[in-house]
Formats: structure tokens, sequence, C-alpha cells
């Protein structure tokens, strides 16, 4: 075997693939010239992963150094993820992306404003369901030390929010809000009789060989065994091992190893597993979860832009729960796709850069 091959297995088939080329010497300059803690990255090319790489300290004041085999925290990430898992329910015939609230909370529909019976699963994900970033700071406050379950927790917000009239007619107004994926994740309990966690792990972690996936920060808080996050603070970054309130998942909990997450991305980028002797999506959804309403520039999970260092449309979301950052370039037409992730929250400058060199590294001629 050639020292430029490795093996992976893949759905439980031995496959050959290239090694991935050792991003490190690209990533350690940008790292010291931002100041962040760690960085990570990885390159899909031709759909498959190319070059991987993570420099820097799991946390400040500690010698443990990352590893590419590392956990990341991914944010707002995770809603592709999301929309993913109830594009599979979509497909499976338990819904429709024109399925209303009304429809779709059956157990709630009773105590629905009339202005929120109409909202969409569509928009929801879209964030054009008119409703606000979060829940009533007063409900916010209750999620961190919720007694039951994230699925009741989910049903909770869903019952306070769905009981006044939303912000904005449904579909006139792009509104970011992680409280409308936290609506599609009670959604998706409904269909799956399971809470949000499972599912995502059961009908689309698995199915794409994710192994290293979980939900909150990583590791341990009282050990350095995986990365720590880092809040800014006016004498510089704090390590915190902290995250958003569980429920919240839907919209942005998920962490996992960089490899994993290019599993992810490939499926974006048209590489489908076949699971039971089907494709694990159909190429209509796919395009659904990449295509935004007209004169919009956000689909479902996905903001939709075009660069000059790709062919159509590409696909990007950045994530941050204030302690970490990363961000996701994906060019489906052209099979490519960059990732970077950060154990800092103010890191976004650090990513662009980050990604900014990869694309001019491995996409040269298309600039």
């Amino acid at each position: 075997m050639s020292a430029r091959l490795g093996v992976v297995f893949w759905l439980g088939s031995l496959v050959w693939l290239p090694a991935q080329e050792d991003l490190g010497p690209l990533l350690e300059p940008l790292r010291q010239q931002y100041g962040v803690p760690a960085l990570g990255a990885a390159v899909l090319v031709d759909g498959e992963l190319h070059a991987l790489g993570a420099v820097g300290v799991r946390r400040r004041g500690h010698e443990a150094a990352v590893t590419v085999d590392d956990r990341w925290h991914l944010g707002s990430c995770t809603k592709a993820m999301t929309a993913t898992l109830l594009a599979r329910q979509v497909e499976a015939g338990k819904v429709a992306w024109t399925t209303t609230l009304a429809e779709a909370l059956p157990d709630l529909a009773d105590r629905l404003h009339a202005g929120a019976r109409g909202i969409t699963l569509a928009q929801l994900l879209q964030h054009r369901a008119g409703l606000p970033a979060q829940p009533p700071d007063a409900l916010w406050g209750e999620l961190f030390r919720f007694a039951g379950t994230d699925a009741e927790a989910r049903t909770e917000v869903a019952t306070a929010m769905l009981a006044v009239a939303p912000e904005a007619a449904p579909g006139t107004r792009f509104l970011y809000s992680n409280a409308s994926y936290m609506l599609a994740g009670a959604i998706s309990e409904r269909l799956g009789g399971s809470e949000w966690n499972t599912l995502v792990a059961a009908q689309l972690f698995t199915p794409l060989g994710i192994t290293s996936a979980g939900f909150g920060p990583p590791g341990t808080d009282d050990a350095t065994d995986q990365p720590w996050g880092h809040r800014p603070q006016p004498k510089g970054p704090v390590a915190v091992f902290a995250d958003n309130p569980p429920s919240l998942g839907p919209a942005g909990t998920v962490h996992m190893a960089l490899r994993d997450w290019a599993r992810f991305a490939a499926l974006h980028l048209g590489v489908v597993p076949v699971v039971d002797g089907k494709p694990l999506l159909q190429p209509d959804t796919l395009r659904a979860l990449h295509t935004p309403p007209e004169g919009a520039d956000y689909a479902l999970g996905w903001r939709v832009a075009r660069r000059d260092w790709a062919p159509g449309p590409i696909l990007t979301h950045a994530g941050s729960n204030t302690m970490w950052f990363c961000v996701a370039w994906l060019a489906p037409e052209a099979r490519f796709g960059v990732l970077v992730t950060c154990n800092q929250g103010d890191a976004a400058a650090a990513c662009d850069a980050v990604a900014a060199a990869c694309i001019a590294r491995y996409r040269p001629a298309a600039r």
C-alpha cells in the first residue's frame, strides 16, 4: 500500500481513500496572527475529505494540544442538520414542507394564536415564520434549570411563543430565530416518537458514519480531554465549560470532530450514501434544502450566496454560542467545501481568514 493511502470503513464496506494533506502549516500562522487558542479546518475536493488540520491548545493556560480527532462545538451549523433530519421525515411521508403548525402540533392546536396557526414547516426553517430570535426572557432563564426533558422544554417554548401573534406575518420577513428551530425540533419529535437528539443521531449521524457527535460542550468539566470554549473578556478570553440550554439543541448544540462534520458536508455536496438499498436523500430533496424562497437568500438551514470561486450557488453558515465559532462554505456544483472551527467565540475574522486561505490554495483556478 502506498504511504499516501489510508483505510476507512464506510457503512460497513472497506474503502480506500487518499490520506489527507496536513493543513497545520497553513493554520498556525493565522492562529498566531489572530491570537486564538486553536483552529481546525477541513477541505473537501470532489466531494471527499482532501485536507485536514488542527493547531493550538485545547484550553488557555494548559499544554494539551488540539488534534484532528478533537470535537468542536458547531453552534448554529446544527440548523442544517435539523433541516436535513426533517427532510428525511418529509421523504418518509410523515410531513410536508407546507404542513402548518396547527397540523404538526395537534396537541397544541387549540392554544395557537390565529396568526400562528398557518406558519409552515418550511417557514420555520427559512426564518420566515415571524417569530423572535429567542423565547421570552423569563422562559429563557427557566430553560437553563428546566426539570423535565428537553422535548418537554421545547413544548413549553412552543406553547408560550405560539399563544401570541407573530412579530411579522408568516412568509413576509426574514427574522433569524433560534426559537423557530426549537419548534422544528418539537415537530420532528412528534413525527419520530423520540427526542430530537436521538432522532438526529439515528436518522442522520449513524447512516453517515458519524461517530463523534454529541450535544453541548465536548469533553468533561474536570479535565482538558477536549477543547474548551473561550469567552471574550476585557482582560482577554477566558476558558469556559458551558453552553446554551440543552433544549436549544435543534438550533445549535451539536459538537463533533472535523472528519465527521466533513461527512455531513459531503452529503450536501451530493455524496449521498445508500442506506437499506435507498439513497439517504433524493436529489429533489437536496435541491429543496438548498433553494431559498424567491427574492430571499436563506434556504432550509443554509444561507445561499454567489462567489467568484464557485460555479452556481454556494451554501454557507456560521455557528457560535459566544464561546466557540465555526463556519462552513460549500459549493455543491464544484463538489468543494471548506469547514473551519475555533474554540473562541469572537473568532469570525480568524475563521474567515482560514477559509479564504484554503479557497486560494485549493480553488486557485476559479478565482
